[in-house]
């Protein structure tokens, strides 16, 4: 466990006072065979059981019975084949007294807890479930079909697991300092490996080496392109060219399953051509504005909008668009070139919290989700926190089908330079993204300093060894 048990007993006390009664059924995952029963993926927790009880075994579930003040953790101990080829482990009520945990019990007796808490009437609490066996095990328990179970998850849950886990502590951000510094690693590697003739996936494979040889994974499989314009571009046998961009969005996850989200878009031949600068510069000064103004009480929606009037502008001096800036944003015309979201919350899940749905991790009653082309991908939009911690990620793309989709049906012609905006159907994208901690009257960037700046990025490729 990453955290003495003191701390897993305080989660889960929380959370009981917030939703106030009934029972909480929290899954934790079981192993997930690649392609038959024992060869397995590399197992990965659930992230809110986890958070609330910091055991990694598979095949175990957290059951709080708010209304009797009782606490269980259920699972069934592993067998002696299990130990011949696997090793001992503790058994599960070695692992329920390990997070605070006074009562544990076999698989056997879920069953027999949720039907008796069902028949007396009261509330069975679960999260939306995305895996199948969960959904299974669900629709046993509940008789709830796996295509109603989204629907009918408790909100009450949903929202004090997030209440909970969006505010990181101080323990929480350390490790989150520490999935940056291995980020920070297979950054500056991609940067050094990043040169002609070196193809897409060995630099992808390596990078994503570094982090299995921390013991650790990679907080989503890398995205490494010469395509920046494709937004989850996969890393390709193809070789790098001289004179056009990598981009290279890839992150680390910790032992303890905390995350981090980097992007750096490399010069191949090693400098920037005077179009890339022009480009390069602008997503440069959106993502700085960003850190500038991102601070407690200030809405995430109205920071993205800030960058895409900042955007807009520098693109108008480019000749790209033209017309009133602000009537431009409002139309979402700037979308073509950064069709989503600044940022969104990090923390266990690279995208914070997103499985428990995304209109109420970065949404309130104040600020809704757009519907709006582009903004419709911000995946927060609500009042910073003091705690949270976000991504901050402009981009600018020229994506040919985007391009010939609007020009064709003219739309937003009053704000779009189509006729220079086709000499740029070959650019291909540009993004640079860091992880950002909302502090009492600011933020503060993650982690070691990737270079991203202009000069320091040629400046840093000058340096690679040949």
């Amino acid at each position: 466990m990453l955290f003495e048990k003191g701390i897993y007993t305080a989660r889960r006390k929380r959370l009981k006072e917030q939703v106030k009664s009934g029972i909480i059924l929290l899954f934790g995952n079981n192993d997930s065979p690649v392609n038959y029963p024992n060869n397995s993926y590399k197992f990965r927790q659930d992230s809110s059981f986890l958070y609330f009880y910091g055991q990694h075994r598979e095949g175990l579930v957290g059951v709080i019975d708010i209304d009797n003040d009782q606490e269980y953790l259920i699972g069934n101990d592993i067998d002696i084949e299990d130990i011949v080829w696997c090793g001992a482990v503790d058994c599960v009520a070695e692992l329920a007294a390990q997070c605070g945990v006074a009562n544990s019990a076999p698989m056997s007796q879920l069953s027999t807890i949720v039907k008796d808490a069902t028949e007396k009437g009261r509330k069975v609490h679960f999260l939306p479930p995305y895996r199948h066996d969960q959904m299974i095990q669900i629709m046993d328990l509940t008789g709830i079909h796996p295509r109603e179970q989204r629907e009918k998850a408790s909100l009450e849950l949903i929202m004090a697991v997030i209440n909970q886990r969006a505010v990181k502590s101080i323990e929480e951000i350390a490790e989150i300092e520490r999935a940056c510094a291995i980020g920070y690693e297979m950054h500056t590697t991609a940067m050094r490996m990043c040169r002609p003739g070196v193809t897409e996936q060995e630099i992808a494979g390596t990078i994503s080496g570094i982090a299995a040889s921390k013991g650790c994974i990679v907080s989503f499989p890398a995205i490494l392109t010469m395509h920046g314009e494709i937004m989850h571009g996969n890393p390709s046998p193809r070789p790098l060219e001289a004179g056009r961009l990598m981009l290279c969005d890839a992150g680390a996850e910790t032992n303890e399953n905390y995350s981090s989200d980097h992007t750096r878009t490399t010069p191949i031949s090693g400098t920037f051509s005077q179009k890339q600068k022009d480009i390069y510069s602008i997503v440069e000064a959106c993502h700085d504005y960003a850190i500038e103004v991102a601070k407690p009480g200030i809405k995430w929606l109205d920071v993205h909008l800030g960058v895409a009037t900042l955007m807009t502008e520098r693109l108008k001096d480019l000749g790209l668009m033209k017309g009133n800036t602000a009537d431009a944003v409002q139309a979402g015309a700037h979308a073509m070139f950064f069709p989503h979201g600044l940022g969104h919350m990090m923390g266990m899940d690279v995208h914070d919290m997103e499985g428990l749905g995304q209109q109420y991790v970065g949404f309130d009653d104040e600020v809704r989700p757009s519907t709006q082309f582009g903004t419709n991908c911000l995946r927060c939009g609500r009042r910073l926190q003091e705690g949270w911690v976000m991504t901050d990620e402009p981009g600018i793309y020229f994506i040919p089908a985007l391009i010939d989709e609007w020009r064709n049906k003219g739309i937003n012609k009053e704000f779009i330079n189509f006729d220079v905006v086709e000499t740029y159907k070959n650019f291909g994208g540009i993004r640079i993204e860091d992880d950002i901690l909302i502090t009492a009257d600011g933020c503060r960037v993650l982690g070691k300093h990737i270079p991203y700046h202009l000069n320091e990025v040629e400046e840093f490729l000058a340096q690679r060894l040949d």
